[in-house]
């Protein structure tokens, strides 16, 4: 093998990352078209180990540059069906990633690779010594499969062409999932295949909520539990429903517990703020809760511009990814806005406030007729003030919070006002020293219900140099 192969291949390497400065090319990723593609084909379609490039090879290319890059494999076998073709490419995301060296992110549309400098110092000269090891490695891991072929493209008008052509077979592959529902079925499914570089990852796929990274369904996972019954893919028991407005079930709580090494123990599925499900890091958008309109945005990974809360895609991909369970961010895969139980735990659409034009566009029709233009976008708003002189303009349904809330406080504030002599005295302290901040702890008055005071602050530009805190006496 090291004779075939110039570079270390092993699964100590997955979940490396190659950086800017020490990659060789770049292939796909933010600035380039890229895809991935298996396709089962009768035996006779398939001729075994053979390798086609189109476009120029990995010494043609300069430099530090970027390119278009498609994978095409045709497999063949008794035991394969169509079902698996989805299975077997989100195995990319695993097998080649062992080569060392050579960075894979991401699945189907969204692949980003980076071949690095010291790869090719090593030895590395083509595209074929990449496909002959991928190749190797599925028919090793998987026996299955009898015949595999490899079809690179580096050329950026027959990317596009094949580009187009894969994306229908995606399309068909969504539609048929969204068929059965979560309680038509009795298992979901995990994939562990995130846990190289998001350990505390548990990702359940269940009808209603495909993959973060939108390339397994229910269906796959099912078909890859299958046949590879030691595989990353499993079913998870549902168990007794638990909340099923949010999504929460025992069984997935059991299974949260394990495979997030005991870090959680609950994830409710269809909400965003109580125990959101987990986000990897291949998510394929990422959503983000502003408070200061009580509303919720979403982005994905083509977007390089900030979101109205000030971060882009990558800061809070940053922020949320690793396998955590953060509040207020959410990663997901783009099937699951057209999934019935899409964010119903915080009212769905109703609380969508702002998506990037062309991820808006993307998703049109899962978008309800009456929500379609009531949501922002970077036409529309850039920040928070913005965003919510559109949202009153067109009347979305946070509005309405808004009012409620603004009443609420005003009359939480009338009721806890102390009377003036109950107020706290202010001394100064001298500049520049940091106060030692304690409030005083005020008495309950006697019979009645504790007493307290509320400050709220609105729009207030303060400047304190100095402030005590004193109980009057």
């Amino acid at each position: 093998m090291a004779e075939e192969f110039p570079f270390d291949i092993s699964p100590m390497y997955e979940g490396e990352r190659v950086r800017k400065g020490d990659m060789y090319v770049e292939l796909g990723g933010p600035n380039r078209d890229g895809f991935e593609l298996v396709q089962v084909v009768d035996p006779d379609e398939v001729e075994d180990g053979k390798f086609t490039l189109i476009g120029p090879d990995i010494l043609d290319m300069k430099e530090g540059e970027a390119y278009p890059y498609g994978m095409i494999y045709k497999v063949a076998g008794e035991k394969l069906e169509k079902d698996l073709e989805a299975v077997l490419e989100r195995r990319h995301h695993e097998f080649q990633p062992y080569m060392q060296g050579y960075m894979h992110l991401n699945q189907r549309y969204d692949i980003w690779v980076r071949i690095s400098k010291d790869m090719v110092k090593k030895g590395l000269k083509s595209f074929e010594q990449i496909a002959k090891a991928t190749m190797m490695l599925y028919k090793n891991e998987l026996p299955f499969i009898e015949k595999m072929e490899a079809i690179y493209i580096t050329d950026e008008e027959k990317v596009k062409e094949e580009l187009a052509k894969a994306m229908e077979i995606y399309k068909a592959r969504d539609e048929r999932a969204r068929a059965i529902h979560d309680e038509d079925v009795d298992v979901f499914y995990g994939c562990t295949l995130c846990q190289a570089f998001a350990p505390t990852s548990v990702c359940v796929v269940t009808p209603d909520r495909p993959s973060l990274c939108g390339a397994m369904t229910w269906f796959d996972c099912r078909a890859a539990a299958k046949v590879d019954p030691e595989g990353p893919n499993f079913p998870i028991e549902k168990g007794e429903c638990l909340d099923e407005l949010k999504g929460e079930y025992s069984g997935v709580n059991e299974k949260a517990v394990e495979l997030s090494g005991g870090e959680y123990d609950r994830i409710m599925l269809y909400t965003f703020m109580e125990y959101p499900h987990t986000s990897c890091g291949c998510f394929e958008v990422i959503g983000f809760y502003m408070p200061e309109v009580q509303g919720i945005g979403w982005v994905d990974r083509n977007y390089p511009a900030a979101t109205p809360n000030g971060l882009p895609f990558s800061s809070m991909a940053g922020q949320a990814g690793g396998g955590k369970q953060t509040l207020g961010f959410l990663g997901i895969g783009i099937q699951y806005f057209y999934s019935p139980k899409f964010l119903q735990g915080e009212g769905g659409w109703t609380t969508t406030c702002w998506m990037p034009k062309a991820l808006k566009e993307r998703v049109l029709d899962a978008i309800p007729e009456d929500m379609r233009d009531k949501i922002a976008t970077e036409e529309d708003a850039t920040d928070i003030e913005q965003l919510r002189e559109f949202l009153k303009r067109v009347n979305h349904p946070v509005v309405s919070k808004w009012a409620a809330e603004e009443e609420a406080e005003e009359e939480a504030v009338t009721e806890a006002a102390a009377p003036e002599e109950a107020m706290p005295q202010m001394q100064m302290l001298q500049p520049g020293m940091m106060p030692q901040m304690q409030l005083p702890a005020f008495a309950p008055p006697s019979g009645g219900a504790a007493g307290g005071i509320k400050l709220i602050l609105k729009n207030a530009n303060i400047r304190v140099e100095k402030i005590v805190l004193k109980k009057k006496e």
